[in-house]
């Protein structure tokens, strides 16, 4: 058996960073988006709905300063009836508010849904990865305010693609490994699970299964960590690799699953301090990636799940892991 600790040793890593220095330790809090397209208005709407109790505020930032008026006026319009009545047990929301780009790090955590170009309704290929070069020169430019302004919180990258973008993030930031971390996984774990409903031979996935890697082409799925079927997963793997673009055939875009399930989902559990998926990084100042994985983020930092792996299975993960490192 091999373990996922194991992987940054592939990229000659013989001493990886430790993912100490948690940016987490508040009751609730401020949490500033950046670019409110699809993907970042959708996650607003998730983040509004069911983040009480753990997010104070939601500020909105974008280009578009009259999609920012609509919004801040129509969130905010989402409510429950009567909470404000002492006794009604019906939680308040969180209020969103427009933040200009000066003030965007003046938060608790930040959230990068900004993209130069998603590919149209019809595109071929592996859309998320067409981004790469556009969106790795936008990233660094909000590193650097960062920097600037000496970010003390949790960076969130959404934006496609997510590996890749979190390491051109933390590298031009300055922050410590700990403090970023890419939410793409966690509706390929969605997809995977939708699949595995529908079909007996994945049915083990939904309580043995796990999803590992990047959000994109190297996505590794096992069907079980104690059970592990290398035929049935890498069938469940293409399955889910093609979901973005059986909605995409439709003539939509999808965005609405990687919005709630990689996103909003996924960043509330990283606050709350639950286990979800998100990336974070496996190496050294020099050689790594952000690989996505099982995690949670404590008081302490990231905490990865160590899972002990057949060497069919771990063989997939080096893979993934190596290319990872050759993109940034």
């Amino acid at each position: 058996m091999r373990y996922i600790h194991e992987l940054p040793g592939e990229a000659a890593v013989t001493s990886p960073l430790p993912l100490t220095g948690s940016p987490l330790g508040k009751q609730t809090y401020r949490v500033h988006i950046l670019a409110l397209g699809d993907v970042g208005m959708t996650m607003l709407i998730g983040l509004r709905l069911l983040g009480a109790g753990v997010v104070e505020s939601i500020g909105i930032c974008d280009i578009n300063e009259q999609n920012i008026r609509r919004l801040e006026m129509e969130i905010n319009q989402i409510r429950y009836p009567f909470a404000d009545w002492e006794g009604s047990g019906m939680p308040s929301l969180p209020p969103v508010y427009a933040v200009g780009e000066e003030a965007l790090f003046d938060c608790d955590v930040f959230v990068f849904c900004a993209s130069k170009g998603v590919p149209p309704v019809g595109a071929q290929g592996d859309v998320r990865m067409a981004q790469l070069a556009a969106n790795t020169e936008l990233v660094r430019h909000f590193a650097g305010l960062a920097k600037a302004a000496k970010f003390a919180g949790l960076a969130c990258i959404v934006s496609d693609p997510v590996d890749p973008l979190c390491k051109a993030f933390w590298m031009a930031s300055g922050l410590r490994p700990a403090q970023v971390q890419g939410y793409g996984l966690g509706v390929m774990n969605a997809r995977a699970c939708y699949y595995a409903e529908r079909r007996e031979e994945f049915r083990s996935y939904l309580t043995e299964g796990r999803a590992f890697g990047p959000h994109g082409g190297d996505l590794v799925l096992a069907d079980s960590l104690t059970d592990y079927d290398d035929g049935r997963s890498r069938a469940l793997t293409d399955l889910v690799i093609g979901a973005n673009m059986a909605v995409r055939e439709l003539g939509y875009k999808p965005y609405i699953a990687p919005a709630l399930s990689s996103a909003a989902l996924s960043i509330l559990l990283t606050l709350r301090e639950q286990w979800h998926y998100g990336s974070v990084y496996l190496g050294d100042e020099g050689a790594g990636a952000f690989f996505g994985i099982r995690n949670q983020m404590t008081r302490d930092g990231v905490v990865y799940e160590d899972a002990a792996v057949c060497d069919a299975l771990y063989e997939r993960l080096k893979t993934a892991y190596l290319n990872l490192c050759r993109l940034v």
